[in-house]
């Protein structure tokens, strides 16, 4: 099995492609050990302790490490962590997390939440996953106009996300979206 590494904005994120399908969809964000119990791959990956964050995507995996760690020294104990789990059919998930209760919009502003999740869905999320991240809408605030979003892997931490969010997310939906003002990560 040979999995490539690339670099992401993140200094302290790597993006592993174990070159197979990681997540069949979604995504999974695990900020820390305690949320990646349920997952196997995620519980290996925080045994290296230098590590701090892990992220699923598609076809890869994205591992957050301290910021007083080479990459030249964990890198080994990762791949060797993704490698063996792969090479042994593990499953991903122990079991199937509870999915997330979706807030409910009505008349004009579900109208408007559509078309943000749309832009979202296919022109953001494509993007920042070349990234070795991912975007989640969270919600819509139609009284002040102000988007929600909640970022993952390699966004989540990375010096250039705010950069992003405001000059590339906010006015991109504020031109296609005029009721938008503002973006928020949260």
């Amino acid at each position: 099995m040979f999995i490539q590494t690339e670099t992401t904005p993140n200094p302290a994120t790597l993006k592993f492609l174990p070159g197979r399908e990681v997540m069949p969809q979604g995504t999974a964000d695990f900020p820390d050990a305690e949320s990646g119990k349920r997952s196997p791959l995620a519980t290996r990956l925080f045994g290296v302790p230098e590590v701090e964050r892990v992220f699923f995507g598609g076809d890869f995996i994205t591992v957050t490490k301290r910021d007083d760690v080479d990459w030249r020294h964990l890198k080994p104990a990762i791949l060797g962590a993704i490698m063996e789990h792969f090479t042994r059919s593990v499953p991903l998930f122990d079991s199937e997390a509870e999915a997330e209760a979706e807030q409910v919009y009505e008349g004009e502003q579900a109208d408007i939440v559509r078309e943000i999740k749309e832009l979202i869905e296919t022109r953001v999320r494509p993007a920042v996953a070349a990234d070795g991240g991912d975007i989640i809408f969270k919600g819509f605030d139609g009284g002040s106009g102000t988007v929600f979003l909640h970022l993952q892997g390699a966004c989540s931490g990375c010096p250039s996300s705010a950069i992003t969010l405001k000059n590339g997310i906010e006015n991109m939906l504020r031109h296609y979206v005029p009721e938008v003002s503002a973006v928020e990560a949260v």
